[in-house]
């Protein structure tokens, strides 16, 4: 048993990492899928591209290639079991190419917010035509990132990778509803917590924003697999012999 499981939680983390992790799993996925169930049409990115282009190519590719990583790195380096690894790689050199290329990722992913909310709200046309989701998500994630790469200095304390040891059993635990999880928090930095609370808010609010298009992105996997399409002419057969008057 970990030293840190060892140690009692308090009633609020009870509630934010034993329970709200379960809340914003069935929001996100009923949301998501009620959403798409009955409103449709609402089912876009409602990009403000047409209004102007500017710096947006910039914004919208250095977030999206930034937040992709963090996504897959995150759920690929938390709920993978450590047996399946400890052979190829230690938990501290595994933590500090986390630290690396997760801090480029977060990097490019928050320079790339920040242009994009610079873009929103310094645009009258823009900002005019924006939902009050629309500022309020790119804020949150905008807090987020900034959350993430202030860990970083704090991982840097724990090159052992006793504190990502923790946190990935954390959330091997939630996921398969086993007891305990909590109590492994006790000693992570407050800096992890609001870092971890604000990661699963998002899930929350993923239904009810723009975020539900990142659905349609993985949809467009299945093209991959679906059989070709067999395109038929419309032209009418003649019988032989016979030719199409002349005008």
């Amino acid at each position: 048993m970990s030293p840190a499981s060892s140690l009692s939680s308090s009633p609020l983390d009870f509630a934010l990492f034993g329970i709200y992790p379960y809340i914003a799993l069935t929001v996100f996925l009923v949301g998501s899928l009620l959403r798409f169930d009955r409103d449709q049409y609402s089912w876009k990115s409602d990009s403000s591209q047409l209004l102007r282009a500017g710096s947006l190519r910039w914004g919208s590719n250095l977030f999206h290639v930034g937040v992709l990583f963090l996504f897959f790195g995150h759920t690929v380096g938390m709920l993978t079991p450590h047996f399946l690894y400890e052979h190829f790689i230690s938990a501290g050199n595994k933590q500090l190419m986390a630290m690396v290329s997760g801090g480029i990722a977060g990097l490019l992913g928050f320079a790339g917010v920040s242009i994009l909310l610079h873009r929103r709200l310094s645009d009258e046309r823009i900002r005019i035509n924006s939902k009050t989701s629309d500022i309020l998500l790119l804020v949150l994630l905008w807090i987020q990132l900034a959350l993430g790469l202030a860990t970083i200095p704090l991982s840097a304390q724990h090159l052992d990778g006793g504190m990502m040891m923790l946190l990935a059993e954390w959330a091997q635990r939630i996921v398969t509803f086993r007891g305990g999880a909590v109590e492994l928090l006790a000693s992570a930095s407050w800096v992890f917590k609001l870092h971890m609370f604000l990661g699963m808010t998002v899930f929350v609010i993923f239904p009810f924003t723009r975020l539900v298009h990142v659905w349609s992105g993985f949809g467009t996997l299945a093209y991959v697999f679906r059989p070709y399409q067999l395109v038929r002419s419309r032209r009418i057969s003649l019988p032989a012999g016979h030719t199409t008057p002349q005008r």
